[in-house]
């Protein structure tokens, strides 16, 4: 390893830490200080890089992530030991699970205090391995400027993921020198991009002969940056697209081959046109239980290409017949110039009847809702309008459950990495910090949460942190008085025998009050006539975070729905209604 920088001048290792993080190119920090981080707070005072004060290191964990989705750069966030970096262990894990690219840094005690029981002492390394990409703990103050050029280009190349760098007191405390490498050298890691060309050629083959093939895309498309790529994909072969939770926005709603969402709360034509098809063509998805239902029923008579730049997700759930290691924007590039140089020979694919089968249930089975008969407020209808005053180049963060899916489906995506919500782990109170993060790197942007009145009171604290620091997020929270998606099975499974499940938020706390007093504005709607001019007046507010209090009926349900364990065949379009469609013309 060759390295630059060093004029032999003496620096404290938490100066070289500092100085690694600029050279990293880290311009936004989210973290709170504590004993054994605070060395670096001290030259941090003086550096280049913004360090925005959060309320809890969850939300700095949130914020990194959010801050990584909506830029493609790697998120920066900071903790102490014991808590402070326990506490950054549920951001780490939704990280891992949904390859956001995201570099912790934590203070470790003492180097020669390290197993003692000392005060704020944790094996945060030992606690994070299976939820990082990987993890260092450092110790010579030597090895920092190194370790942090590893820990950044780890976490952004190959299948993108969290990297933590746990660094002793001793270590911060101690002198060295500052030499910033201009190479790396990290054994065994070689992440494969470029697919093999023999791959290409036998899924060009697939793709030809198929009848019924489908574009399963993931949200391995959207971290590859390959939108373009896939639409130039999808409209050379006509091909229907279906996009997950995770690749919303990777392929514009409005486009007539896309079917929109699948899984257990999928579209009817999303759905039907995986659980029917003969070819899958998977890029950058995993083949996830959300997905795919019972694993044993699903899409019983399809082929699989399956696309990933993790060889460790290919086959992993389903046999894939045709494996492709690399990235998805390369793999795509080169699956289009192989169908190209195919068509030039006059030979394409024949997918009329299929194409047309799969339109007729997408016009049959479109998204739709009741409103509620006593007039109350319908939560798919605040989400619907939001989408449509807001517009397309709004970034949207969301937390989990119904208010989830439901923006997930009644918001149209035209553009990638607009759409950012905790997929894989599914993190209640991720909305809020997320947003935070998705402002500070998109700062010109509107940056709306989407949350639930359950996810909202886990990480709401955040919005001091927004309106200390000038962070102008708008927050809708779509309040039915209850853990919604709980709720919602309840219903369905436990007799409506509502076991802990109502929080009583439309009495305590009044979201209105509690907006005012972190600083912000708060607003609240609970009818349906005043839906617009509510989101309008949220939308002329550009200095200040706002919140708006929608208080919606509480029996508001997500459909369609698979329920958990069943066969996608299974799929109820509502509550007394599946859906039928024939394929005879297939």
């Amino acid at each position: 390893m060759s390295e630059q920088g060093s004029d032999g001048t003496q620096v404290t290792g938490a100066q070289s830490l500092v100085r690694a993080l600029e050279c990293a190119g880290a311009e936004n920090i989210f973290g709170i200080p504590g004993g054994a981080i605070l060395p670096a707070y001290d030259p941090l005072f003086d550096s280049s890089i913004r360090h925005i004060l959060v309320r809890h290191e969850q939300g700095a964990g949130h914020a990194a992530q959010g801050y990584a989705a909506a830029t493609g750069r790697v998120g920066v966030c900071m903790a102490t030991s014991g808590p402070g970096a326990t506490n950054l262990v549920t951001p780490l894990a939704d990280a891992h699970m949904d390859s956001v690219p995201m570099v912790a840094v934590t203070g470790q005690v003492g180097a020669s205090m390290i197993g003692t029981d000392a005060f704020q002492e944790a094996d945060i390394r030992g606690i994070t391995m299976p939820i990082t990409k990987h993890n260092f703990l450092v110790t010579d103050p030597a090895e920092i400027p190194r370790t942090v050029a590893e820990a950044f280009y780890l976490a952004r190349t190959g299948r993108p993921g969290p990297v933590l760098v746990d660094v002793a007191k001793s270590a911060l405390q101690a002198m060295t020198t500052f030499a910033w490498p201009t190479e790396l050298n990290l054994p065994g890691y070689r992440p494969v991009t470029r697919p093999h060309s023999k791959q290409i050629r036998e899924a060009t083959r697939l793709v030809l002969e198929a009848r019924r093939p489908v574009l399963y895309v993931g949200g391995g498309v959207i971290r590859a940056r390959a939108a373009q790529e896939l639409r130039r994909l999808a409209e050379a072969t006509g091909i229907p697209v279906v996009t997950t939770l995770m690749a919303r926005g990777a392929f514009p709603d409005s486009h007539p081959q896309h079917l929109g969402m699948p899984g257990m709360h999928g579209t009817v034509a999303a759905v039907a046109g995986l659980q029917k098809s003969d070819l899958i063509i998977s890029l950058g998805a995993r083949f996830d239980d959300r997905v795919t239902g019972n694993l044993d029923s699903f899409a019983p008579n399809a082929q699989v290409i399956h696309a990933d730049i993790d060889p460790a997700e290919i086959g992993k759930n389903r046999h894939a017949d045709v494996p492709i290691v690399g990235d998805c924007r390369e793999v795509i590039s080169d699956l289009v110039t192989a169908l190209q140089a195919e068509a030039d020979q006059g030979r394409q694919g024949d997918y009329e009847a299929w194409v047309g089968f799969l339109a007729g249930i997408k016009k049959s089975y479109p998204l739709a809702y009741d409103a509620p008969t006593d007039g109350s407020l319908a939560p798919q209808h605040v989400i619907e309008r939001l989408g449509a005053i807001s517009g397309p180049e709004t970034v949207f963060t969301s937390g989990v459950g119904q208010h989830q899916m439901w923006a997930a489906h009644f918001i149209g995506y035209e553009h990638p990495n607009t759409w950012i919500n905790s997929g894989g782990l599914g993190t209640m109170g991720f909305s809020v910090p997320a947003a935070m993060g998705a402002k500070v790197g998109r700062p010109d942007a509107t940056v709306w949460s989407i949350d639930g009145d359950g996810c909202f009171q886990m990480t709401n604290q955040e919005l001091a942190t927004c309106a200390i620091e000038g962070i102008p997020i708008k927050v809708a929270v779509i309040n039915n008085e209850s853990l919604g998606m709980v709720r919602q099975w309840q219903t369905l499974f436990y007799n409506e025998r509502y076991s802990s499940t109502d929080l009583h938020s439309k009495r305590i706390p009044d979201f209105v009050k509690l907006a005012e007093a972190y600083g912000c504005v708060g607003l609240a709607c609970d009818s349906p006539d005043d839906v617009d001019g509510i989101i309008e007046k949220a939308m002329e507010i550009d200095d200040l975070p706002v919140v708006v209090d929608f208080r919606v009926h509480r029996d508001a349900m997500v459909w369609p729905m698979v329920a958990a364990g069943t066969s996608n065949d299974d799929i109820k379009y509502a509550r007394d209604l599946a859906p039928e469609f024939e394929e005879d013309d297939l």
